[in-house]
């Protein structure tokens, strides 16, 4: 879509002078109505919408400063530039507390004029842009996420609906689509919202302590447990326990998981005594567990007991329409924490976001505008701030896209699922040139959980 051409209202009663202006203005690409009083002025603007107003101070009839009067009155008024042959300090001053964006006079430099009217229409069209942003932030937020397409006003509705309910919720989602913000919410929406929300990655902790972490234990009840330990179940008592990539738990584990489900009650590791607890369960794979229970790598009977409540959190290539307002949020964030100012993206940064797919989902957007921001030292966020694989046409990014699986699944025979696996990610580490821990983010799992999967060392 071609962008708006600006339009601006020129007031100078000066025939000459006002063909000139028109003329250079013209030349710029600025569409221009000419008027030689106030009272033409009022009229034209009654038939059109200019996005600045240059206006002389003495005019036949009403002034300039009349006119600033009238114009500050209309709902959303343009911009205003002051132009005049008596120019004083008194009358600048004059001008701009009566809401003036500049104060030039004549005999006027014509190149300084350009430069002054380019300013404050690209400051004008900034402002809109932080605007239009906003009121789009404030309208589609709901706990933390952002989200206004059809996917996530479905997900935000079940989530008001299962956030009344008792048992434990199941989230499913691929990396980076803001399970825990979903599990959040469920938390937040609940009655168990005053409670405490405790989250755990069950990938980032070693087998061998998960019980532990878990259950707690009494002191002595291993080799370095000095003092006795809650764990986090009797932490999150009141409140909900998130567990994150459960489908990694380990099948001891899981058997004493589903017993807590079904007695309510933990027993810490050293201790002959169960404990009760009241902590709602949330859960959230990125893996298909159904496929797990076949190959008995994760308990039927559990399966089905998370299974109740699910909830599907869609990837970011079925959410095109918050693809912006999500930009628009990180763009908000991170230039707050880098003390940037950094008002909007270009159009063709944009048009470039749009068209990559984010195998990375919502987490490698978020990454992108924060290396964005980072490497941008004006007002906007260009194509040349975005990183490489997004700055490529949009026709070479949808035929990357489109191959991906193909590049995947090659050859005669289709790939087990651990050959796809490895596969893939090698494909993402390729995208972030082997950086590690940034593939990591990208997969959301653990540095060291990589590694495993890779069969390497963890690097220092």
């Amino acid at each position: 879509m071609s962008e708006r051409v600006e339009r601006v209202l020129l007031v100078e009663d000066d025939a000459g002078l006002r063909r000139l202006l028109a003329e250079e203005l013209e030349d710029a690409g600025i569409d221009v109505y000419a008027v030689g009083s106030a009272e033409e002025a009022l009229a034209q603007l009654s038939r059109t919408e200019p996005d600045l107003v240059i206006s002389d101070i003495r005019l036949p009839g009403a002034d300039g400063m009349e006119l600033l009067e009238r114009v500050r009155g209309i709902h959303a008024p343009p911009s205003f530039l002051v132009i005049t042959a008596f120019g004083s300090i008194a009358q600048a001053v004059a001008a701009l507390k009566a809401g003036a964006d500049e104060f030039l006079t004549k005999p006027l430099d014509l190149e300084h004029f350009l430069l002054c009217v380019r300013r404050i229409l690209d400051t004008r069209k900034l402002r809109g842009e932080v605007r239009r942003f906003r009121e789009l932030l404030d309208d589609s937020s709901f706990h933390g996420m952002v989200g206004q397409s059809r996917p996530m006003r479905v997900l935000f509705d079940q989530i008001r609906q299962l956030a009344k309910a008792s048992g434990p919720v199941l989230i499913i989602g691929e990396s980076g689509t803001g399970k825990e913000l979903v599990a959040k919410a469920v938390h937040e929406e609940s009655d168990r919202a005053a409670g405490p929300f405790m989250a755990v990655n069950c990938a980032g902790i070693p087998a061998e302590l998960l019980e532990s972490e878990f259950f707690g234990h009494e002191t002595g009840a291993f080799t370095g447990a000095a003092k006795a330990r809650k764990g986090l179940f009797r932490q999150a008592d009141g409140g909900s326990l998130f567990l994150d990539e459960i489908g990694e738990m380990p099948l001891a584990l899981q058997a004493k998981l589903l017993r807590v489900l079904q007695e309510g009650s933990i027993r810490p590791v050293g201790s002959e005594k169960e404990v009760p607890v009241d902590v709602r369960i949330i859960a959230a794979t990125n893996r298909d567990l159904d496929a797990l229970r076949g190959d008995s790598d994760f308990r039927e009977d559990l399966f089905f007991r998370l299974e109740t409540f699910t909830l599907n959190v869609p990837p970011l290539r079925e959410r095109e329409d918050d693809l912006e307002l999500l930009a628009a949020r990180f763009l908000e964030r991170f230039s707050a924490q880098m003390e940037r100012r950094i008002q909007s993206f270009s159009s063709a940064a944009l048009e470039r976001l749009r068209a990559y797919g984010f195998p990375g989902n919502v987490r490698e957007l978020q990454n992108a505008v924060e290396r964005a921001v980072t490497f941008c030292h004006g007002g906007t966020i260009g194509v040349e701030h975005l990183p490489n694989r997004i700055q490529g046409s949009p026709e070479q990014l949808q035929a990357s896209s489109s191959s991906l699986m193909e590049g995947l699944i090659d050859g005669p025979m289709l790939p087990t699922l651990e050959e796809l696996e490895q596969r893939y990610i090698r494909h993402v580490l390729e995208l972030v040139d082997g950086n590690k821990r940034r593939a990591a983010a990208l997969l959301g799992i653990g540095r060291r959980t990589l590694y495993r999967r890779l069969g390497s060392e963890v690097e220092d």
